[in-house]
Formats: C-alpha cells, sequence, structure tokens
C-alpha cells in the first residue's frame, strides 16, 4: 500500500514545535505506518524562533503570521503550541480553515474558551490535544492493564507530575507565571492533562473536588530585573472522589512546579482489591505490579522495561525510552489515527480526545472554586 504523505503546519516554533519537528525529520526511526508527516509551513512571530526551522528539509515555509500559514491550502494538518490565552483564537481559526489540529494542553484558557473550540471542530476534522506520556513503554503497560480490569475493585488512584525549577525565586517569569496569559488554573491548565489522561481513559471520571492551592512564590524577576507579580497557583493537589462500576474510591491528582528535587516526574498507581500496578518516569526502565489472591501473599513484582512503546521501531527492545520518543509516539498516533481513522489504527490508543479535555476543564473550574470556599465542589 502507498504511504501517504500527510502536509503539517507548525504554529509556534518554541520548544515543543521544535520536538514534533525533530519527531519529524526522525520518522525512519519507526517502522513502515503507512503515513509519514511533512512540515511544509512553520509560523512564529519570533525570528529568532523561526531560524531554527532553516535546517529542517526540505525547508519549510517560515512565516510570523499564522493565518498565512492557514490560508495554504497544502496544509492539511497543524500542530499548534502557542500561549494558553491565544488558544481560543489559533485553534478556532485552524479548524475553521479546515485543518485537522493537534493542539497543546489545555486547549482553552478556561472553560468557556475550551466550548468554544469543541464548537468550532466539525466531526470531518480530527481534533486531538497533546499528551505524550502515556506512550513511555509503563504508561502503556498501566492502559493495557485498565483496559483488562486487572485491578478488581479500585481502591485508589494517585497520579502526579512534579517538577521543581521554580523553586528558585530567582527564576526570570514567563507567560506561564501570569494568569493573563497561563489562565486562573495555574499549574493545573498547564500539567493537568499529564495526570488525567489515563484515569480518564479507564473511564475514571472525578464526582467532586476539594482542592488544595498554594501560590508560593508571589514575585519573579521581569524582563528588566525588578520584581513582577507571579500571580498563578504554583502548586495544586485535589482530591476526589471517582467511580468505577458503581463503586467509589479516592482520586488523587497532583500538579506542581515547586516539588523539591523532581525533574519532570510522571507517577501512577492503581491499588485494587485484585491488582495493583504503578509506573514512574523517574524509573523509566521499572513497572511495579502486584496480583493478590484471598489469602495469598502481598508482593510486588518488578519488571525492567524496554524501549518498545504502542508502535514499533529500529530501536532493539533492550534499550531506553526517552522523552522524545514519547513525543514522536504521540504524533504517530496522531497521524495513525488521521490517515486510517479509529478502527483502522495499527494500535488502539489514540491521543487525548476534545470529551476527554473537557472533563479536565470542568474539574478545574471546580477547583478554584473549591479553593475559594475551602469544601467540596461538585463537578
Amino acid at each position: 500500500m502507498p504511504e501517504r504523505v500527510v502536509r503539517v503546519g507548525i504554529v509556534g516554533g518554541g520548544l515543543m514545535g521544535r520536538e514534533i519537528a525533530s519527531a519529524t525529520a526522525r520518522w525512519l526511526h519507526l517502522s513502515d505506518l503507512g503515513v509519514r508527516p511533512e512540515i511544509v509551513a512553520v509560523c512564529d512571530p519570533d525570528p529568532r524562533a523561526l531560524a531554527w526551522f532553516e535546517r529542517v528539509r526540505p525547508t519549510p515555509r517560515l512565516v510570523a503570521d499564522y493565518r498565512d500559514l492557514l490560508a495554504d491550502e497544502s496544509v492539511e494538518a497543524v500542530y499548534c503550541a502557542v500561549p494558553h490565552h491565544l488558544h481560543a483564537e489559533v485553534y478556532v481559526a485552524c479548524l475553521e480553515a479546515g485543518k485537522h489540529l493537534l493542539g497543546e494542553k489545555p486547549f482553552g484558557i478556561d472553560l468557556a474558551a475550551y466550548e468554544t473550540i469543541e464548537r468550532a471542530a466539525a466531526p470531518r476534522l480530527l481534533v486531538r490535544c497533546s499528551s505524550e506520556l502515556p506512550f513511555f513503554p509503563g504508561g502503556q503497560a498501566v492502559w493495557r492493564w485498565l483496559a483488562e480490569r486487572r485491578y478488581g475493585r479500585v481502591l485508589e488512584v494517585r497520579s502526579l507530575f512534579l517538577h521543581s525549577s521554580d523553586l528558585d525565586p530567582g527564576k526570570p517569569i514567563n507567560w506561564k507565571r501570569v494568569a493573563a496569559t497561563n489562565g486562573e488554573y495555574g499549574v493545573m491548565g498547564d500539567l493537568g492533562l499529564h495526570v488525567l489522561h489515563l484515569p480518564l481513559r479507564a473511564g475514571f471520571r472525578p464526582r467532586d473536588v476539594r482542592a488544595l492551592l498554594t501560590n508560593v512564590v508571589a514575585e519573579r524577576p521581569g524582563s528588566a530585573g525588578s520584581p513582577v507579580p507571579c500571580d498563578t497557583w504554583d502548586n495544586a493537589v485535589l482530591l476526589c472522589e471517582a467511580e468505577d462500576g458503581g463503586d467509589t474510591f479516592p482520586l488523587r491528582v497532583e500538579t506542581k512546579r515547586i516539588a523539591p528535587g523532581e525533574m519532570n516526574t510522571w507517577t501512577i498507581e492503581v491499588d485494587g482489591t485484585d491488582g495493583s500496578i504503578a509506573f514512574t518516569t523517574k524509573l523509566p526502565k521499572t513497572l511495579r505490579t502486584m496480583a493478590y489472591a484471598p489469602g495469598g501473599p502481598q508482593e510486588w513484582r518488578v519488571t525492567d522495561l524496554g524501549s518498545q512503546s504502542a508502535y514499533p521501531s529500529i530501536s532493539g527492545a533492550v534499550f531506553e525510552f526517552g522523552f522524545s520518543d514519547a513525543i514522536q509516539q504521540m504524533w504517530a498516533a496522531f497521524l495513525d489515527e488521521l490517515a486510517h481513522g479509529r478502527d483502522g489504527m495499527r494500535q488502539p490508543f489514540h491521543c487525548a480526545t476534545p470529551e476527554e479535555v473537557g472533563v479536565t476543564h470542568r474539574l478545574f473550574t471546580a477547583a478554584l472554586r473549591s479553593q475559594r470556599e475551602r469544601a467540596v465542589v461538585a463537578v
């Protein structure tokens, strides 16, 4: 079968735009998928950001205005990574231009912006949200285990995303530390889908939430070096009640920019009456599982993981997997679904859907109210 080429535009030439370009350049790392991306246009208002993409081959068209990119009829799909306050404007423009969209989280600065984007998503367009961590081999193992319902009755789910760079009060301010551009959600909007993707895919929906939000560093150095307000939530602990099969259980969600010693650590643990499973990117080769029978021993089993994730690659199974591999696997899932449809995908784990993202918005909106009222709030 001939390989389908999907011509792609990138809106936002920063950190994540470069990651997508790198994943595209390494496409031969993957086994044949029947689909291949080609970056034909890149947009960023900063000429310095655009200059990096001159190394991409073939060299894409470089533009400063996203409208010029969307007017290019050769662009079939767009990867978009812009500050949260621009999501509604740019994502809706992509969809109204008839482009398939893989957008960065949180898909709108707030619930109203998300709903605006959702209304613009025509059924003929593939619309997905970026969430790469479940494509780690350990994340895939957790998802398969959940899909097989090997836990019995859920006792508790804990899902965390932690990093520590904001512990330094001298770290300069950026757009993610300003509510006007990042949103009132603060760290929840920035990191929340990381921790909720797998629980939501398993059908574990939060019914209510008691939020404990903290803004630890209230000022940071601005562009001139003088202190300016840093008015976003740095850390969030959400204590939720969720449901599975008519039974309720605690769902603990943590997103923290100030977690001393952590370096972008994603952790998920599911404990159940028949079995438990745990994975963390702090130990990316390690999967912990426990199978339990009444009266039997309670013993954690530790399994070493190799490099293989959802899509086979040329790397031997004994080698190690990293963040750039997860980005490429997510990108492959988006393009696989675009080219072959959900039922024709080479493997069944698809990218985060707008419906799943909508649950996160409703949860974060309830969390803000919970913090204000110091009360449990329905989601």
